[in-house]
């Protein structure tokens, strides 16, 4: 079934109500048949929180469709108050969208703020007005409605919302948002979006004219780089987010990072030419990376209980203030769960 088919089935004229399993299967379906650079739900995702999951990539699929598939700007600005006001209806208690039946139960069960959902909104009205950005500033205050509020929103399920959790998250989906862009400058330009910022293309003498063309030049290969690797260490500021996420959802965050950074490296593998065609990861890369991810989370794990048993050695040897600092650092670096926060 296209979006037209869902838009016309549930959209704002639409009468049919469903009950909450259907609501449920209804966003699972949408997000196991949708491409993603990664499945936005594992076979490692625990049990009990994919239906989260799946309700919160159903918001932000229907939120991106409206922004995307509906052709005309003015009447997807229609669309997306209305949405907006099917959300704000669901926290009122009455959720009538399927996608909005299911959510209900994961913003309750999760106490998920009103906010993030907002922001997204935000990101997607803002689509379709501002199609190209002069500033790499203005394109990362972009980056905090349309990518941020998604990391929050996995911080929530997590059980791991922090203000230190937040920032780290930001970097990291400031970064896969920015590794996105790159991938798909051809696809964003045929749309008539320019996420490459007018000050970088001009830095490194990158016409408009050429960008336009698709035509790869030695000018445009230097700009893709210092895109690539101003994303790198965007990257790399949020890594020490993956060890404070409890249990296996640790994995999940650890492999949408790294690959972020294997389209990265598939650019810079290519040439930095993101014009002939598009990056992508075979599923072998990513079965490579799901290893990688595993491995690394487990040297983690491991790390943080030998860390756990020398702090506790100290303290039998320590004042009560050493002894206190060093029960902080066992808790902080625990496997336990603890409170601490995939589609443009």
């Amino acid at each position: 079934m296209s979006f037209q088919d869902d838009l016309r089935r549930y959209g704002p004229a639409a009468a049919e109500r469903v009950a909450r399993d259907e609501a449920c299967a209804y966003c699972a379906h949408l997000t196991a048949t949708h491409y993603e650079n990664f499945s936005v739900v594992t076979w490692l995702t625990p049990r009990e929180h994919r239906p989260a999951f799946q309700s919160i990539y159903a918001f932000c699929r229907w939120s991106d469709d409206l922004g995307d598939e509906i052709g005309d700007p003015a009447r997807s600005v229609e669309l997306l108050k209305w949405w907006r006001g099917e959300l704000r209806a669901m926290y009122q208690g009455q959720a009538r969208h399927p996608v909005m039946v299911a959510l209900a139960e994961t913003v309750s069960g999760y106490k998920i703020p009103i906010d993030p959902f907002e922001a997204l909104i935000d990101a997607f009205v803002q689509d379709q007005t501002v199609t190209e950005y002069e500033t790499y500033s203005q394109l990362v205050d972009y980056c905090t409605r349309s990518a941020n509020p998604v990391g929050h929103l996995v911080l929530h399920v997590a059980g791991a919302y922090t203000a230190e959790n937040a920032r780290l998250s930001d970097a990291t989906c400031t970064a896969l948002q920015l590794a996105n862009f790159w991938q798909d400058v051809a696809r964003d330009l045929a749309i008539g979006r320019i996420y490459l910022p007018r000050e970088d293309r001009e830095q490194f003498g990158y016409p408009q004219s050429d960008l336009k063309a698709l035509r790869f030049t030695p000018a445009c290969a230097e700009l893709m780089k210092f895109e690539v690797e101003r994303t790198r260490a965007l990257f790399d500021q949020g890594r020490a987010l993956v060890p404070k996420i409890p249990g296996a959802l640790a994995v999940d965050i650890d492999l949408f990072s790294r690959g972020g950074l294997a389209i990265l490296d598939r650019i810079e593998a290519r040439g930095f030419d993101v014009l002939s065609s598009r990056p992508s990861l075979t599923r072998w890369t990513k079965v490579g990376l799901l290893a990688r991810a595993l491995v690394g989370l487990g040297l983690a794990r491991i790390g943080g209980r030998r860390g756990t048993v020398r702090s506790s050695r100290r303290t039998a040897r320590s004042s009560s203030i050493s002894a206190a600092v060093s029960q902080e650092m066992a808790i902080t670096s625990s496997t336990a769960p603890r409170p601490l926060e995939s589609p443009r």
